[in-house]
């Protein structure tokens, strides 16, 4: 996408509209102002993937990545920008968003689908051939799978970097109710009871079937020992 742009002196007063921006890399750095409204629209739809041609009045005209945006936090627009210059042709590394397509079965059965990891850093084989995002289809995902970096599908010439094996997407199981959570922390302390030999199995059994409460059982299992000490 082109941008125009005017050539800008530091701490220079800028026209009404008009935000500062600076462009760079190892060997060069231009600084300029560009049209708040118009790089905000451009923005919106090119995120940090999207390739911007940029023109400087009177100046040279050079590809660039947005590598910064300084917001305003209650406007929510843009106040200053950081781009960073690219070469046709040559790799450049980019972090390019994950997306999801299709339901799983996991969440048909009732789990959820976790996004881990929500971009990917990768290598592009030039700044024209950057995806504008990373689609894994999640429909044939069930309850306890999961998706790792190095199983996401790269466009042709495209690498990872990092590692292959991060979990990028979960199918996680259902949340649990509260009266299912309190219920599943009962059991597991009436396992460690029985284990620890202070409640027999046939109390643990008349507990978890809500026959008798732990509370009632605890108390029995105290009032027997007082008898024998007695």
């Amino acid at each position: 996408m082109e941008l125009n742009a005017k050539p800008r002196k530091s701490q220079e007063k800028l026209a009404e509209g008009m935000i500062p921006a600076i462009a760079y890399n190892k060997e060069n750095n231009v600084s300029f102002a560009i049209d708040k409204k118009a790089f905000d629209r451009a923005f919106r739809t090119q995120s940090t993937t999207g390739l911007f041609d940029i023109t400087v009045e009177g100046g040279e005209t050079f590809p660039a990545l947005v590598k910064a945006v300084q917001m305003d936090k209650r406007k929510r627009v843009p106040m200053h920008v950081d781009f960073y210059m690219v070469t046709y042709g040559e790799p450049v590394e980019v972090s390019v968003p994950v997306h999801t397509t299709g339901k799983s079965q996991g969440v048909v059965m009732g789990g959820l689908l976790d996004i881990v990891v929500h971009n990917l850093a990768i290598v592009a084989p030039g700044p024209r051939r950057i995806p504008q995002e990373l689609v894994v289809d999640v429909t044939k995902l069930v309850i306890g799978d999961h998706v790792t970096a190095g199983q996401i599908a790269l466009p042709e010439g495209c690498k990872l970097v990092g590692d292959a094996d991060q979990v990028v997407i979960s199918v996680l199981p259902p949340r649990l109710s509260d009266g299912e959570a309190a219920a599943e922390q009962e059991a597991a302390q009436v396992a460690g009871l029985v284990a620890a030999g202070e409640i027999t199995e046939s109390e643990a059994a008349a507990v978890l079937d809500g026959e008798v409460s732990l509370d009632e059982v605890k108390a029995s299992s105290e009032n027997a020992e007082s008898t024998e000490e007695a």
